[in-house]
């Protein structure tokens, strides 16, 4: 029942790509994403089945931690909005992956659509604790003037829009510039 070949079969491919997904994100790259065999629950032990599941929730979980604390290290450290601003675009760019992972192609529909569920139910989750914070700090006395621009800089930039990254290639060549008078 179960496919297992001298290598670990195709199971054991997914385990080491996890692993080191959860771990270095980036060095699992799109490249080793894109030869991720595919899997169906009917090919395993259902014992099996229920422990890949579980390693690929704790993957998503472990990336999702790790992008929740940076993304808090990098607002706790915003001199000004336009930082903030920035550390919110930048962490949804970060989420691109996360939901690359759950929506991957080789899993099963109904797992993709739950994994899916699960991930934008944590990022909305982490953006409404971000403005809860605020109206906690509000409470404990902060300037309601900083609390505020923070909270329009958050719901101006929410993490649950997927996909919205910067809107030109900071990385690309400087194009040419052209003044008319």
């Amino acid at each position: 029942m179960d496919a297992m070949w001298g290598h670990g079969g195709d199971h054991q491919i997914w385990t080491r790509y996890l692993r080191e997904w959860a771990v270095n994100g980036g060095a699992a790259t799109a490249e080793a994403a894109a030869r991720l065999p595919g899997l169906r629950p009917e090919d395993y032990h259902p014992d099996t089945w229920a422990r890949f599941a579980r390693q690929l929730t704790d993957a998503l979980d472990r990336r999702l931690r790790s992008w929740a604390g940076s993304l808090t290290t990098a607002l706790d450290e915003a001199r000004d909005e336009f930082d903030a601003g920035r550390a919110l675009v930048q962490a949804r760019t970060g989420l691109d992956a996360v939901r690359a992972l759950a929506g991957h192609p080789a899993l099963p529909q109904e797992l993709r659509g739950q994994l899916g569920e699960l991930v934008e139910g944590q990022i909305t989750g982490v953006q409404a604790q971000l403005e809860a914070a605020l109206d906690g700090a509000e409470r404990a006395g902060a300037d309601p003037r900083l609390t505020e621009a923070r909270r329009r800089t958050l719901r101006e930039n929410p993490l649950t829009t997927p996909g919205a990254g910067w809107s030109y290639d900071p990385a690309a060549p400087a194009r040419r510039r052209i003044i008319t008078d």
